[in-house]
């Protein structure tokens, strides 16, 4: 059979459920013993009483088969005639004791943990809650069960045949030193391409549709790092105002793709739809990440939806507060916090990412808010602990271990910022490598000391633990927060659109508006936030460590100053590609792609090792070297000193690395040049042992700068210029990385050339 082709549901079987096995956890479709077909359904549900196994028909009846078989707290059975795209849930019995974190109620319908697709999406209704949400004494509603019936306001699981055949994918397998992540949303990245059929659009296959993929590869990024596409659902108080959880931080099924992202049905169709998405991908050349929220779950606090969790085992999914076990630990702002130190949540988390691996062909994840995965070690409290079960259990799996793992190394909870403390195997987003990058361009910084370490890999966060410059995940925007062209055109958030009165999202946001807030017909302003988006993707592409690109941003996207877009599926959220026809966002664009290039062309750009500040022959230069605009190298002093302007040298011929086959590998050597100030700096080459004949490659202020004095350059105001000294002092022709900013000719010292 085909990837993710579908069966036709039968009807429910009358006889009642074999013994079937307990192993694997989930619903598995498969033949039987005496030669039939059928499906195996496994429930892990330790405190449980009894479970029954609810089937839906095509017209929603539903009917109930008890699982009277329970081997190692599984209940299990298997049922003849039962057929992929069969919907199906689960009730459970057991006590209602919530004072104890027991909530047991059989009235309300349950997802499947191990369901590999859902059909149908939680609609908000107080039926859906397993405590009565409206009892009159509100201190004391979630101590009450509600007895009505939750299935017409839940989804339902679906049985999906599971053969595939991966044998004609072929994993890019990049390594960590030359990955370029690129961050986006499925459904945002082509609800607006024109090349993208509407059918298509705002769907996995959209995403592989040749037109999306050819952007991705014209830009040259070696990963996507998708949203969450684990099936989710959107909150009450979003539902109640007619919005939806876009970003998908909300998930409620972690074996399932979401389907409201298939454009191939909800019945088992969208597993197989996702399935020849990552195989475009792979295609290529690039890798699929995937964000993954295991910190928490669409259920919420205790007057949250009962959708599958809670009514399987309350107590030991979710953190609860030992001398309060009737509500729930929250470390994730989201009402609930999952349990990481019970055998079964690590089970599950563990079981999901083999699975995505295995059979849906992924290349790693991210994991949203990681530290919350980390609490509770063996001193009996909740701090974070990177001795924690969870970690050792990844780290140790011979799978697992060897795909690409990003952590977002914090959450909301005490000691929940964890930034440099992950252990290794772990990449980190690098939120000060953001705030320094932003604070600098905008003239916020009075020295460069934090710059420094941003520009060269973060050796003050990573080293110490025998990590490397890719364990930084570098960014100047994600998705969370303003979009690069927000960044320099508000100094406020505008959230309005998200119906909290403009109280959510950050006030911190480390932006400047360049004298006017939002769109302005000014062009001297304009002139100068384009310039300082070339200056922010210059500054994350040259830097050391893993960039990651916020899809949109080499476009110009903007959402008109919202900072929070979380709950807007619109055009707010959606990629604008009509900006490519404007030719100032067109070459925004192209210049994206040809720094990228650049880094992809030069190893000196993207370094394995960190950088030592000594030489790695005898008398050669210094892998790494700082100058002020005098020429001079840098001192203890310099760094110190109030100062906007900074230089940094890269030494292509004191490379530490070696290729594939143990040769030494030599490079070119690259001076970065970075002005935040407003006035023009002349920077006076270094000389001595760095005089090289120089070539511009990149110059952010090309066409506003004035002519080059004898061995120096002119820096615009708040600019950036790229120069390079070809290996062995021989230039060799370079495609042109910025708008009219390439020159071949020398510069050396006591040459004067005027950058073109």
């Amino acid at each position: 059979m085909a990837s993710g082709q579908e069966l036709e549901a039968g009807a429910p079987p009358d006889e009642p459920p074999w013994p079937g096995s307990w192993q694997p956890l989930g619903a598995r479709y498969r033949t039987d013993r005496l030669g039939g077909h059928g499906t195996n359904f496994a429930l892990w549900a330790a405190g449980a009483e009894a479970v029954e196994l609810c089937l839906f028909d095509e017209d929603g009846t539903e009917s109930r088969h008890p699982l009277t078989e329970q081997d190692v707290q599984v209940w299990h059975g298997f049922l003849p005639g039962v057929r992929p795209g069969t919907r199906y849930g689960f009730r459970v019995h057991g006590r209602w004791d919530p004072w104890t974190g027991a909530r047991w109620n059989p009235a309300k319908l349950l997802l499947d943990p191990y369901a590999r697709a859902v059909d149908g999406c939680y609609t908000s209704n107080d039926a859906a809650c397993s405590a009565v949400r409206n009892w009159p004494e509100a201190d004391v509603a979630d101590t009450v069960r509600d007895n009505r019936d939750s299935a017409p306001y839940v989804p339902r699981s679906v049985v999906v045949h599971d053969r595939d055949d991966w044998s004609d994918d072929h994993r890019p397998k990049t390594p960590w030193a030359e990955t370029v992540l690129y961050e986006l949303h499925v459904r945002g990245f082509t609800m607006r391409h024109p090349d993208v059929p509407p059918p298509l659009r705002g769907t996995y296959a959209g995403l592989a549709h040749p037109a999306a993929l050819a952007h991705l590869t014209r830009l040259g990024v070696t990963a996507v790092e998708l949203l969450p596409v684990h099936q989710h659902a959107s909150e009450d108080h979003l539902q109640a105002r007619g919005l939806v959880n876009y970003w998908g931080y909300n998930t409620i099924g972690y074996f399932a793709p979401h389907a409201g992202y298939s454009a191939s049905g909800s019945r088992g169709g969208q597993v197989g739809e996702f399935k020849r998405m990552v195989r475009a991908l792979h295609a290529a050349g690039i890798e699929v990440i995937l964000d993954v929220v295991f910190n928490h779950t669409a259920e919420g606090g205790a007057l949250g939806p009962a959708l599958s969790l809670r009514g399987i085992d309350n107590a030991a999914y979710y953190r609860l507060p030992p001398n309060r076990p009737r509500g729930y630990a929250d470390y994730t702002g989201c009402g609930n916090t999952l349990d990481t130190r019970h055998p079964q949540v690590i089970r599950l988390i563990t079981d999901s990412l083999r699975y995505w691996v295995t059979e849906m062909g992924v290349d790693g994840f991210r994991f949203d808010l990681a530290a919350a995965l980390a609490r509770g070690g063996p001193n009996g409290t909740d701090a974070v602990d990177m001795d924690h079960p969870f970690l050792a259990a990844v780290a140790q799996d011979p799978l697992l271990s060897r795909v690409k793992l990003i952590a977002e190394p914090w959450d909301v909870g005490p000691g929940g910022y964890q930034v440099g403390g992950f252990p290794p195997l772990w990449a980190e987003w690098n939120d000060k490598y953001r705030d320094t990058v932003r604070d600098f361009w905008r003239g916020a910084r009075p020295d460069v000391r934090e710059l420094g370490y941003r520009l060269s890999g973060s050796s003050d966060l990573y080293q110490h633990a025998g990590r490397r410059p890719y364990a930084s995940v570098n960014y100047v925007t994600a998705h969370d927060g303003f979009t690069l062209r927000d960044l320099v055109s508000y100094d406020r958030k505008h959230n309005e659109a998200n119906g909290e009165d403009n109280r959510d999202g950050t006030d911190d946001n480390r932006s400047w508006n360049h004298g006017a807030e939002g769109e302005t017909a000014d062009p001297a302003i304009n002139e100068l936030r384009m310039r300082q988006l070339r200056n922010l993707t210059a500054t994350l592409l040259l830097s050391a460590g893993v960039p990651m690109i916020t899809a949109g941003d080499e476009l110009g996207r903007t959402q008109g100053g919202n900072n929070n877009a979380y709950c807007q599926d619109s055009e707010i959220s959606w990629l604008d590609w009509s900006l490519l026809e404007q030719p100032g966002w067109r070459e925004l664009c192209e210049f994206t792609g040809r720094l990228v290039a650049l880094r992809r062309a030069h190893p000196v750009l993207r370094r394995r090792a960190f950088f030592s500040g000594r030489a790695t022959t005898p008398g050669g230069q210094p892998d790494l070297a700082w100058f002020t605009p005098q020429g001079r190298e840098m001192t203890e002093a310099d760094w110190f000193a109030p100062r906007a302007c900074l230089g940094m040298l890269l030494s292509g011929s004191a490379l530490s690395e070696r290729d594939e086959a143990g040769r030494p590998l030599g490079d070119d050597s690259f001076l970065l040049l970075l002005n935040a100030g407003p006035a023009p700096v002349v920077f006076t080459l270094p000389t001595g042992p760095w005089a090289a004949p120089y070539e511009t490659v990149v110059d952010t202020a090309a066409g506003s700068a004035e002519p080059d004095p004898p061995g120096a350059v002119t820096l615009g105001g708040r600019s950036l210029r790229l120069l390079r000294a070809p290996a062995g002092g021989i230039s060799a022709q370079l495609p042109a990385i910025a708008i009219s900013t390439f020159s071949s000719t020398p510069i050396a010292s006591g040459t004067s050339t005027a950058a073109e």
